[in-house]
């Protein structure tokens, strides 16, 4: 038989050619599955009749299971999932895609004594729902219930706490080798998907694996998606693995085997690659190629064929990764067509009735942050203030560039993408890529702005101090879900930016109240030269309307918002607030100022702070010379090295009023320890940063 060049090395023949061989999968015909796997279009209300569902209290429940009960399962588990989600909301495509991967995982593998790594975390809910969680799911990501991603402390299941993406293989492989030095024979299985293996993590992980030679099975998960499509060579590279048109299988003695690839179900993406010509015509498997024993790709909806598939990997010394192909959203006929719509949902509104089809219009269909704000609000979500700032900055500036780390949908740049397509990159999750991209732009002349979360802007911390403060570079990190990100819980959380950027040189931080300050602090901070941030949170803002053209604020100048009580008072606290807290301190100071003990003999000023670095000194002198008794800062970020750490460094080092003067001070902002998940309000009154909290921290100060 002569080879494919898609895979010189050599492999196990088949007895017969390429063209009339078949696998023990291909008589399980697509068809033939499709007869028995379900697909809905409407997500129930009532909760669904699971019968073999019920059944499972731990994954040994499912050693009995035949393999048509275990298909009865898949459709049964997807159907509570979704019942599930319109209870609960929260992550759903990615979760649909995976339930008869998660299923024959759990009934091959003796869990938990062997171990399964998911990446990222967000399609662990049937895994969740397999491992004796079925009844708490409804509780996912609500104060008090189930956390969105895997977490040790949760279940013994959770092998690797998990949100970010990319790092299940370097987890299980640290677990395969803690296990072989140990002499533990147990199986390590790490479930990534296509869009995480585009990480630079996942590939030192590989590369790791082979020199230790590690018993360590990796599945991956191709859905051709992230959160967004998937970009890039190596998802070209994985479309000609599939175009192709060939399969590397496993035989009985587990030897790869080259045969033509069985017709698999589903709705193929990859024919985009196809479409735009852009299939490489590479002379190898990557995979195979770094040393990895690379089989696939194998339907990863066809239960009887990932029975045999991984019963014989697992049995395979070394690295080795079985390449499956499933559908986002399978499953859900809506979600199927649009999976960028439905990575997640919100709670199924009251006012949808049994019967009413769910579409992509409907208010359950969420962003891929989740945010669970009713579209009818006339206030704007901070990431779409972005999106507008930058479409304005562009028609206006020509050497703007933009830069996302695979989140176009999420920071609000699917217009700015539209408009200016040659002036958009989405460099698939790569962060630390996404930083020094932007340093290398800022060289030539042109003015990167990084469109990037604050929890993944901790990925690219080395580029950013070593690759643009260092030098100097013209480059704005625009940070979204900085502060409290409620049901993400603290995977996600953006509480430590202000700490880790204000101790870097060069580097301005501008935190900005509403709506139209961020609009305008972006400006101020674009049109400066130099390395800079703007720091802004999740969700909604206070309504406030933009004012354009766009103003250039004064780099380090706060502004007193509001002054309540008599100037000749003998207290006089200041309440130094920045960002979003500006808004908590000003209906704190109001209610402060009803208690009758306090405001006979009290002034009280609001400040926004507006900057973190460089502080607003000037004003800090003048308050204290007019007399501050008392001083508090606010922020929604941790107070250790936080903004208010910033004004205590500021006063304690360098103020001469401070010195003569000596006002008392309380930092507020969250104490050292992670928050749980729950809603932003949850959050915010478990810190202690809601206006109740504010003003009981308040009044201590006072007395």
């Amino acid at each position: 038989m002569q080879q494919s060049p898609l895979f010189s090395q050599s492999w196990s023949s088949p007895t017969s050619s390429p063209t009339s061989s078949s696998t023990p999968s291909a008589s399980d015909s697509a068809a033939q599955l499709s007869s028995l796997q379900q697909t809905y279009a409407m997500i129930p209300r009532v909760r669904p009749h699971t019968p073999l569902l019920d059944d499972i209290d731990a994954p040994f429940d499912l050693k009995t299971f035949t393999t048509a009960q275990l298909i009865t399962l898949a459709n049964e588990l997807r159907l509570f999932l979704l019942y599930s989600a319109g209870q609960s909301g929260g992550h759903f495509g990615a979760n649909l895609g995976v339930v008869e991967l998660t299923i024959v995982l759990h009934y091959l593998l003796d869990t938990p004594q062997d171990q399964i790594v998911w990446d990222v975390g967000h399609q662990a809910y049937a895994h969740k729902v397999l491992t004796g969680r079925r009844d708490q799911l409804g509780t996912i990501r609500a104060k008090g219930g189930l956390t969105a991603f895997p977490e040790r402390i949760e279940s013994v299941y959770d092998t690797f706490g998990v949100g970010h993406s990319s790092t299940s293989i370097s987890a299980g492989l640290g677990m395969s080798l803690a296990l072989r030095y140990q002499g533990r024979a147990q199986t390590v299985a790490c479930v990534i998907g296509d869009g995480a293996m585009t990480a630079g993590m996942a590939f030192e992980a590989m590369n790791d694996a082979v020199q230790q030679d590690a018993d360590l099975l990796v599945i991956l998960n191709d859905n051709d998606m992230s959160i967004s499509c998937s970009i890039g060579g190596f998802s070209r590279h994985l479309a000609m693995l599939w175009e192709s048109g060939y399969q590397v299988d496993i035989s009985e003695s587990g030897a790869p085997v080259l045969r033509q690839r069985p017709i698999m179900q589903g709705f193929d993406r990859r024919k985009r690659h196809k479409e735009q010509r852009d299939v490489p015509q590479l002379e190898d498997n990557l995979f195979k190629a770094i040393g990895f024993t690379y089989f696939g790709p194998f339907d990863g909806h066809n239960i009887p064929e990932l029975l045999r598939v991984l019963s014989l990997a697992k049995q395979i010394p070394g690295p080795v990764l079985v390449h499956i192909y499933t559908t986002k959203g399978k499953g859900f006929s809506p979600a199927e067509v649009d999976p960028v719509g439905y990575h997640a949902i919100g709670k199924l509104p009251a006012e949808v009735s049994v019967n009413q089809d769910i579409n992509k219009h409907d208010s359950i269909k969420d962003n891929p942050s989740i945010d669970d704000e009713p579209e009818t609000t006339p206030a704007l979500k901070y990431s779409q203030v972005f999106g507008q700032f930058l479409c304005d900055k562009a028609a206006q500036d020509d050497k703007l560039l933009a830069i996302t780390p695979a989140m176009e949908e999420g920071s609000g740049m699917i217009e700015f993408a539209h408009q200016f397509p040659t002036r958009f990159f989405d460099v698939a999750i790569a962060e630390q890529h996404a930083v020094t991209l932007a340093g290398g732009m800022a060289t030539q002349g042109v003015k990167p702005i990084v469109a990037i979360y604050s929890t993944f802007l901790q990925r690219g911390y080395d580029q950013l101090i070593h690759d643009i403060a260092l030098q100097n570079l013209d480059v704005t990190f625009a940070i979204d879900r900085a502060g409290l990100v409620g049901e993400d819980g603290a995977t996600h959380a953006g509480v430590f930016d202000f700490a880790f950027l204000r101790c870097v040189p060069n580097m301005l931080i501008a935190a900005p109240k509403d709506e139209n300050e961020c609009y305008q602090l972006l400006n101020t901070c674009y049109e400066y030269q130099g390395c800079t941030a703007v720091r802004y949170p999740r969700g909604t803002g206070t309504g406030a309307i933009i004012k354009r053209p766009a103003q250039a604020y004064k780099v380090g100048q706060a502004v007193v918002e509001s002054v309540l009580g008599s100037e000749n008072a003998t207290v006089k606290l200041a309440l130094l607030a920045f960002g979003t807290m500006v808004a908590t301190a000003g209906r704190a100071a109001e209610v402060l100022m009803t208690d009758a003990s306090v405001k006979t003999d009290c002034q009280v000023q609001v400040v926004n702070m507006r900057w973190v670095k460089p502080l607003d000194t000037e004003l800090l002198e003048a308050l204290i010379t007019q007399g501050v008794t008392h001083i508090a800062t606010l922020e929604e970020h941790m107070i250790m090295g936080g903004a208010g750490s910033a004004v205590n460094e500021y006063l304690l080092n360098d103020s001469s009023a401070f010195k003569r003067n000596r006002p008392a001070i309380c930092n507020i902002g969250i104490a050292d320890r992670f928050i749980a998940h729950g809603s932003q309000l949850e959050q915010l009154a478990d810190c202690g940063l809601d206006v109740t909290g504010v003003v009981t921290q308040l009044h201590r100060l006072l007395s």
